[in-house]
């Protein structure tokens, strides 16, 4: 086939990450990559406790980020929709014809403390999680607002439009406002089970559901691409955009993770834990998260997941190479990943708690801190290694133990994000769940979420049917009945050193100032 050939009925999908833009071009009949791009943006910490970013430099990285992804195409390709994902949470305001009324508040965002407070008494604690699925911590949409209401009363008059980013930014390509149950749910306005804004809490809040985009379906057509966006982006005008859903909703999709038997566990910085379920099911204490999914009941899938999360997963390892271990090199992971193989399950009697920046599942609690539990003359660097590993997969199944509390039952572990490339990691986390674990194989899930409903929104195919299959894995790695039980002996121990010094951590960081 000549260089200039048209590669038909391929698929565009965007998602809106918290430091960078990633386009993802697909073969709409296969879902093999033809082409990805990405395009970086800052976040803006200019007052102590704020996380920004500009909104024009979304737009601008995605240009970028589409551009490459076109370019790095074998061939000129043909695309059929467009579909987005995008980080939770946020919050952008417009005015008078979608004028911005200032940067983007994102959901790291940490400004909003007292109005989460007073949000939760307005409310009551176990109604607002029984609406909504969920707290509302501080970086929520609700929270924000609020915020912004008491501190900028003069901006809030002005407000017209109150967007996530994946909203503002398909309504840079369309025209267009709207958002999906997905990332309306991750507001904090919304009511889980009927999908859509809750009059109560709006009321309450006092937002007026006009300032608010109508919720439809994460694959309905919102519209085509402008004119002006398709010079932008070096596209043909008029493709038909989506309306997209959340990044960990467009994940789970990406990654063929559809129903409650399919566990999946992202070990990146943090750990993520995702459970489909076919109904709304809420933890009143507040541990973990219920939001709506990218699936609904016509596109015959879970419609909504819980979710919960430790905050040091990845990032606990990576303290330990630079701060404690001094390591430098290329090699350096490899390296203190055969040192962890080569001591036996349990770190020879060592644990570690991994909560070195506070905890979310299941403590909630940003006092906790991290600790060596059982260090003897006998340990070195690879018993340390091998218990920072063991320590964060015993935190990720504490917090998906908050899941099982609820009725969870799943028959497997898919696992996604840097973790997953280690296979001793691989192995801890089957010994420790006690299930079997397989790593995936999808690149850029959550773009390829967002692809996959631009083709289902399309009607190319159908969503589920194409998800399952387009989604691939590693070999399975199935857990050890001597290793699991050695675990199961060693979890009452972690979860009890938590709790015996719980008020230790808090003096202590007290006391650090």
């Amino acid at each position: 086939m000549r260089r200039d050939a048209v590669v038909k009925r391929a698929l565009l999908g965007i998602d809106l990450g918290t430091s960078s833009v990633k386009a993802l071009l697909v073969d709409a009949r296969t879902g093999r990559t033809l082409g990805s791009g990405a395009g970086e943006y800052p976040i803006l910490r200019e007052i102590p406790g704020h996380a920004e970013q500009e909104p024009a430099c979304w737009w601008r990285a995605t240009a970028a980020a589409v551009r490459q992804a076109i370019a790095a195409a074998s061939q000129p390709p043909e695309i059929a929709a467009i579909g987005l994902a995008g980080q939770m949470h946020g919050t952008v305001l417009l005015g008078r014809d979608s004028e911005l009324l200032g940067p983007a508040v994102i959901w790291p965002d940490q400004r909003s403390a007292a109005q989460v407070v007073e949000i939760t008494h307005m409310i009551g604690a176990e109604r607002l999680i029984a609406l909504t699925g969920s707290p509302v911590a501080s970086g929520f949409q609700a929270a924000t607002v609020r915020w912004m209401q008491h501190n900028h009363p003069d901006l809030w008059e002005r407000v017209t439009a109150i967007l996530a980013p994946k909203d503002y930014l398909r309504l840079r390509l369309t025209g267009e406002l709207a958002t999906d149950p997905s990332d309306g749910s991750g507001t904090l306005l919304l009511d889980a089970r009927q999908r859509d804004w809750s009059t109560e809490l709006l009321e309450i809040l006092d937002i007026d559901r006009s300032q608010l985009p109508p919720v439809r379906p994460s694959t309905a057509i919102a519209g085509g691409l402008m004119p002006a966006a398709a010079e932008a982006l070096g596209l043909h005008a008029g493709i038909p955009v989506v309306v997209g859903a959340a990044d960990t909703a467009c994940g789970a999709l990406g990654a063929g993770v559809l129903s409650a038997q399919d566990l999946l566990l992202t070990i990146s910085t943090g750990g993520q834990i995702v459970l489909p379920c076919a109904d709304v099911r809420v933890d009143l204490r507040g541990r973990m998260h219920t939001f709506c999914a990218a699936l609904d009941a016509e596109t015959g899938g879970a419609g909504w997941y819980q979710m919960a999360a430790i905050l040091s997963a990845g990032m606990a390892l990576r303290w330990l190479q630079d701060r404690v271990l001094a390591l430098d090199g290329d090699d350096a992971a490899s390296r203190m990943s055969a040192w962890a193989a080569d001591v036996p399950a349990g770190a020879r009697g060592l644990l570690f708690l991994p909560y070195l920046v506070g905890e979310r599942t299941p403590h909630m609690d940003p006092h906790a801190r991290g600790m060596f539990l059982g260090l003897t003359l006998g340990h070195g660097r690879p018993e340390l290694v091998r218990a920072v590993m063991e320590g964060v997969v015993l935190a990720c199944y504490d917090a998906e133990s908050v899941l099982q509390e609820l009725g969870a039952r799943p028959a497997r572990v898919i696992m996604a994000g840097g973790g997953s490339r280690s296979s001793v990691w691989r192995r801890i986390v089957a010994d420790v769940f006690g299930l079997p674990v397989q790593q995936l194989d999808v690149p850029e899930q959550s773009a390829m979420g967002a692809a996959l409903m631009a083709g289902a929104g399309a009607g190319l195919f159908d969503l589920v049917e194409t998800a399952r299959a387009w989604a691939s894995y590693g070999p399975e790695e199935t857990p050890d009945v001597e290793r699991h039980a050695l675990y199961r002996s060693l979890l009452p121990v972690f979860r009890a050193a938590y709790s015996k010094h719980q008020e230790d951590f808090a003096r202590l960081d007290e006391l650090a100032g």
